[in-house]
């Protein structure tokens, strides 16, 4: 049967997304509470606190290859990735209350012995959760597929700040308990309604069958070429534009709800209601976005939504306490991460058109994650050391960078073909 006539199975994609859904849920609450936690019951600097917030993304650059390819080689009677993705869950379910404990008997050693524990329990499942989607989808389906994935991994991240918002307290010391019980909930109800709802044995099989046939039907063979030196050079600039629009971004969102607290004096889970806004403004702009980029291309896409974050930036420098207002500047950040994050993959995979399109993909999370490591220590030596108010001038700082050496990049921007079908547009990193 012709691949051609088959078509996306939603629901079934539907339930591969939860476990997306519950690691977005995780990681948000993770980036706003455990920072928050290491000051206030602990007293920890922000440099060191920030250096503790880097160690989930060193660990993440040996451990996602090392499950992922663990996962590759595993063959149970229940599949290939979901021994690791309940086992992974379950684990991270279980360290995530045990660490609310020690939060509540203010044992630094205990607290951050199961907090290394909770970060592998994560890194021994993320991988496998990921590479689940395209093991469980056909080639030609896997845009689509995406973007279902995308949208259900930003429904978590809402439903995160939505119960920091409802169940964290006034106070330096507020009760997290309530808040892990909601998101390890989520966590366990998502892989448990996965794995009763998806047979991924028996799918994998059946897809494996479909795609074997659709090669044989097209007899093609991809070749690998050299990349040319002029659009290698482009692949350095945009690879570099990306560490650098995390180095500002994931600094404002790893620090926010200390600067919240100390500059904006706002209390308790008040600082959600910002980063809720910049999420669903960001889930709201794909369409749009997409249909932007198809007209004037990636390249001046990526430098709007740069540019306008950098203004966001910029207002923030003078923003005394909260205002209403704020939240318009939070939505336009959201649109402009949007933009960049829409139109950045699809730059690097259409450079290695013909090369090594998979190392390409892997050196653009190399990058990414670089920056996560970096920019938590460098911001927070500075917000420790000169003052809270430098964390939107580095923000600033780091993001003009971005769209200095994004406009050096002059390949890649081949202008994409209109979406058959609205979903695709909310496709980010197939």
């Amino acid at each position: 049967m012709s691949m051609e006539t088959i078509k996306l199975n939603y629901k079934r994609t539907f339930f591969i997304g939860l476990a997306f859904l519950s690691i977005s849920g995780f990681w948000q609450m993770y980036d706003s509470i455990i920072p928050l936690m290491l000051q206030n019951t602990f007293h920890l600097g922000e440099t060191v606190t920030g250096a503790l917030m880097a160690m989930d993304n060193v660990l993440a650059i040996f451990l996602l290859p090392l499950f992922g390819t663990l996962s590759d080689k595993a063959d149970t009677k229940i599949g290939k990735r979901m021994p690791f993705i309940l086992g992974g869950t379950f684990l991270a379910a279980a360290f995530l209350m045990l660490l609310s404990a020690a939060d509540r008997k203010q044992n630094l050693v205990l607290f951050l012995f199961v907090l290394f524990l909770l970060l592998l329990s994560m890194g021994l499942y993320r991988s496998p959760a990921v590479a689940l989607m395209p093991d469980l989808t056909p080639n030609r389906l896997r845009s689509k597929a995406n973007a279902v994935i995308n949208l259900m991994g930003a429904v978590g991240g809402v439903y995160a700040l939505i119960m920091i918002k409802l169940l964290v307290g006034s106070g330096d010391r507020p009760d997290y308990f309530p808040l892990f019980m909601s998101i390890g909930g989520l966590m366990l109800l998502a892989v448990a309604v996965l794995f009763l709802a998806v047979k991924e044995k028996k799918i994998a099989e059946e897809i494996k069958r479909r795609e074997e046939e659709n090669e044989k039907e097209e007899g093609t063979v991809s070749e690998k070429a050299v990349m040319p030196k002029e659009v290698k050079r482009s692949m350095i600039f945009l690879l570099v534009s990306i560490f650098l629009w995390f180095t500002a971004y994931n600094a404002v969102t790893t620090a926010f709800s200390r600067y919240t607290r100390v500059v904006w004096h706002m209390e308790g889970g008040s600082f959600a209601d910002c980063l809720m806004v910049a999420t669903v403004a960001a889930i709201c702009s794909y369409i749009p976005i997409g249909n932007i980029a198809s007209r004037v291309g990636r390249k001046k896409t990526i430098l709007a939504g740069i540019a306008l974050m950098s203004f966001c930036y910029f207002a923030a420098i003078f923003v005394g306490a909260y205002h209403p207002l704020v939240n318009i500047a939070f939505a336009a950040i959201g649109v402009g991460w949007a933009a960049i994050n829409v139109n950045s993959y699809p730059m690097i995979v259409e450079m290695s058109k013909g090369c090594d399109i998979g190392k390409f993909t892997g050196t653009y999370y190399t990058f990414s994650m670089a920056a996560q490591i970096f920019t938590p220590v460098l911001s927070g030596f500075l917000l420790e050391n000169i003052s809270y108010r430098t964390l939107f001038p580095y923000a600033f700082l780091f993001s003009t960078l971005a769209f200095v050496t994004m406009s050096r990049v002059h390949h890649g921007d081949s202008k994409p073909e209109r979406k058959r079908d609205v979903l695709e547009n909310f496709d980010v990193d197939d």
